[in-house]
């Protein structure tokens, strides 16, 4: 199956678990969970511990107490990595993680500017907050923060035979045999029982249908 697609099988990055301990591939980490509030199990696609530290590195980064870019620079730079991040994760079980990931944002950008205006809770309240009580975001020469919370999660659904596949499809074949069984005594099939028709053999007919895919196993 590799073959074909000329690929390689790695023997230092292959592993035999347990699904319920839960695997990591490219950046998900795939678990089989049972249902909160049922008994129903279903395997999961949740965000890995790695992505979320390394995007936190990237927050950390352009956020710093002592930058001396200006606020525009910095949301734009954030906007970018929030949105091809989201992007990507957005089908996994996310919703949770990208509000907690918005609130760490947020909170980031308001520590950075309290120490680079030197503004207390006071002052964040009075720039941040409207009339009605609400908050703003975050902007700078109309730039907004992008809001990860915004993010519509579509998690995949099981599309079976839509998904389409590089190889022909190869029909199954099936074969009709005909079989003529003569009743009789299971230890002398054979048995002559004389010219009474009552205790004669009868023949009977049989039709068995045989499924077969050429050149392929047979699907257990």
């Amino acid at each position: 199956m590799l073959k074909p697609l000329g690929l390689n099988l790695s023997e230092t990055k292959t592993q035999i678990t347990n699904l319920a301990d839960g695997i990591d591939f490219l950046g998900f980490h795939i678990q089989w969970r049972r249902k909160k509030g049922t008994e129903e199990w279903h395997v999961y696609t949740f965000i890995g511990r790695r992505p979320i530290r390394q995007l936190k590195a990237k927050i950390r980064a352009l956020t710093r107490r002592q930058s001396q870019q200006d606020l525009q620079s910095v949301l734009r730079g954030i906007n970018q990595i929030l949105r091809g991040w989201s992007a990507y994760f957005q089908h996994a079980v996310a919703k949770n993680q990208f509000s907690a990931l918005a609130n760490f944002v947020w909170w980031r950008l308001i520590r950075m500017l309290k120490a680079r205006h030197h503004w207390t809770w006071k002052d964040i309240r009075r720039r941040f907050v409207t009339p009605q009580g609400h908050w703003r975001p975050i902007s700078a020469a109309g730039t907004d923060l992008f809001d990860l919370q915004t993010v519509a999660v579509t998690r995949y659904r099981w599309r079976g035979a839509k998904i389409p596949s590089p190889w022909p499809t190869i029909q199954p074949t099936t074969v009709s045999v005909e079989s003529r069984m003569r009743s009789g005594s299971a230890r002398s099939p054979g048995k002559r029982t004389g010219s009474n028709p009552d205790t004669a053999p009868r023949i009977y007919s049989a039709e068995l249908q045989l499924t077969y895919w050429p050149n392929r196993r047979c699907p257990r």
